[in-house]
């Protein structure tokens, strides 16, 4: 279906190495885009690039710290060098630090910020003149459950996501007369490198999700394929601003 092909857009996405992120790219892969994965860790890299090569030949990876400007401005130059065009943004770098609110320092505070939230605008900057260059963009920002709901041990994430979801409503109405939507997605329990580690770091939590999730199950990373490509098809052309779970049902809840 036509509304939904990708061909000849591109798309570069943060922490697109795992998890969430390689869910997405998958996805947006499999639809016709060109995929750039952006994150940290080489061999991750170096995987997820072998893993999109069957989907498609236009896939590279670039090794970059979302935390630092200098790089995300050269991850998107990079994205611009090889493909041609940057058109779509995923924003899915992302980190926790499981603590109460007392035991957190402002370093850790800081550091969830700057690579939840901080990254995701500074990309989104980096990206919008050759979105605008192009007459069009999709952007997509990874938020959470945490967006909506709070935990004891979630402070700096859950304000980070929140912010997220606000920083999209804002970049959502500042972009519009540009033909740039900018829309979030709120991840529910989702099974990840991160929420293995919440599993093991707290007794119960497995069987409490799957008993507040009306799908009775945790999420895979394979959930956001769709997600994404509607989020950065034509579409979603008059979809923006606004932020959509991918929970299973959680949210539904209240």
């Amino acid at each position: 279906m036509k509304l939904f092909d990708l061909s000849g857009r591109v798309a570069l996405v943060t922490g697109g190495n795992s998890g969430i992120g390689l869910g997405m790219a998958e996805g947006l892969a499999a639809a016709g885009a060109a995929v750039m994965i952006a994150g940290r860790n080489r061999a991750k890299n170096a995987a997820a690039l072998e893993r999109l090569k069957p989907l498609t030949k236009d896939v590279d990876v670039f090794q970059a710290d979302v935390t630092r400007q200098a790089e995300c401005q050269a991850m998107v130059q990079r994205t611009l060098e090889r493909f041609g065009s940057l058109t779509v943004l995923a924003n899915n770098a992302g980190t926790n630090i499981r603590k109460r609110p007392e035991e957190l320092s402002l370093t850790e505070w800081q550091s969830i910020l700057d690579t939840n939230l901080t990254s995701a605008f500074m990309v989104s900057q980096a990206a919008y003149p050759a979105m605008q260059r192009a007459g069009f963009g999709k952007i997509i920002n990874t938020g959470s459950m945490m967006s909506i709901f709070g935990t004891g041990f979630h402070a700096a994430y859950a304000a980070s996501k929140g912010g997220i979801v606000q920083l999209t409503k804002a970049l959502a109405a500042g972009w519009a007369r540009d033909r740039i939507q900018v829309n979030a997605i709120l991840p529910g329990w989702i099974d990840t490198e991160l929420t293995r580690a919440a599993r093991r770091d707290l007794q119960g939590l497995h069987e409490r999700v799957l008993a507040r999730t009306p799908a009775g199950r945790w999420g895979d990373p394979g959930d956001f394929a769709g997600i994404a490509v509607f989020l950065a098809s034509a579409a979603s052309d008059f979809v923006t601003g606004t932020a959509i779970p991918v929970d299973g049902g959680y949210a539904s809840l209240g």
